[in-house]
């Protein structure tokens, strides 16, 4: 098997590759070390299935220093703790001497905690995904969100946007909102600006959903931001507030087996749509069949469209919108995208 290939296949080793592209040296490193390192590796053995050992790994140590429960040299390389030291050779010694220290803590949140990560920069990317769907089918908006963790991007049309390309900037959403997300254009198609469409009804089908009135809760939200993004983490502070004040509609459960009942719940009027966030690697294959076929069953008693957002083998990540109707598919792929929102290249002319 080539080198390439050897990446892919490994989880850290992957994690390493997806980390480098996002401007992540902290875990990059790490995650190159850890995928030699048996003992290290094996503090993951017991995660719940389907669940990526990196992340889980990563996000319980983070969380353990955010909450100042243990101490350690490795708080030095974390942005997101104040830590200002550059990388260097002490990087990796640090964070393996603090994991086997800390196993016995470690453990608990590996095996019980899932990554269900609330990214609020993604809201820019479903900001123009939904503006494009609205464009194209009406609204009001009736929205499904498959995988909503705490909820926080069921509110993408509460927040203000500001995009920005070669220097010129391009606001969009609402005016004036308690939080605003920055958003880098590439390439040469503009997507169109403006306020966000209506919403009508949104509901939230989650396997493990965030009860943001748990402290806990809060805390290991924060722990899945990457120590290199301390913006991130503002960001996500700020979301957490004005989502917890809204109460989104979440139902707890297999999202597979709730979201036909969700469907049909939807008003009439309007658009309907399910849409998830770096979600479905999580599905087997099984899984991603049997969704696709919910939403072709779906879309024989009214027109149902899909607002996607996944990465690929390849490590790119796409915003995609389909449309489900009369028994036939139909994709249109909207962008490339940074995994959390910082930058778009928009693909429609």
């Amino acid at each position: 098997m080539n080198s390439a290939a050897t990446e892919r296949r490994d989880p850290w080793l992957r994690f390493a590759l997806d980390a480098e592209r996002t401007d992540a040296p902290v875990y990059t490193a790490l995650a190159r070390a850890i995928a030699a390192d048996e003992e290290v590796r094996a503090l993951t053995v017991n995660a719940r299935a389907h669940q990526p050992h990196p992340n889980l790994l990563f996000g319980a140590v983070h969380c353990l220093l955010l909450r100042g429960e243990a101490d350690g040299t490795i708080r030095r390389y974390y942005k997101t703790l104040g830590g200002e030291a550059p990388i260097d050779a002490g990087l990796y010694p640090a964070f393996r001497e603090f994991c086997l220290a800390n196993a016995a803590r470690l453990r608990p949140l590996v095996e019980t905690r899932v990554t269900n990560t609330n990214e609020v920069g993604r809201s820019a990317l479903l900001h123009l995904g939904f503006r494009a769907l609205a464009a194209t089918a009406g609204g009001p908006l009736q929205l499904v969100e498959i995988g909503p963790s705490a909820g926080i991007n069921m509110f993408w049309d509460r927040f203000s946007y500001r995009y920005t390309r070669a220097g010129e900037v391009f606001p969009s959403g609402v005016a004036h909102a308690s939080l605003t997300l920055d958003c880098e254009l590439r390439g040469l198609n503009l997507p169109s600006f403006g306020p966000s469409p209506t919403v009508g009804r949104r509901i939230g089908l989650e396997r493990d959903p965030v009860d943001l009135t748990i402290g806990e809760n809060r805390d290991w939200l924060r722990a899945l931001v990457w120590p290199d993004h301390p913006a991130r983490l503002a960001r996500l502070n700020a979301a957490l507030a004005l989502t917890a004040a809204a109460h989104p509609d979440i139902r707890k459960g297999d999202a597979l087996a709730l979201l036909p009942d969700a469907l049909a719940e939807l008003p009439e009027t309007g658009s309907a749509c399910v849409y998830h966030t770096i979600v479905t690697y999580q599905f087997s294959a099984e899984e991603r069949d049997a969704l696709d076929s919910i939403l072709v069953m779906a879309g024989l008693r009214r027109p149902v469209w899909t607002l996607a957002f996944e990465g690929r083998a390849d490590l790119t990540y796409h915003l995609t919108l389909t449309r489900h109707s009369a028994g036939a598919k139909e994709s249109r792929e909207l962008a490339l995208c940074h995994p959390h929102g910082a930058w778009a290249e928009w693909l429609v002319p």
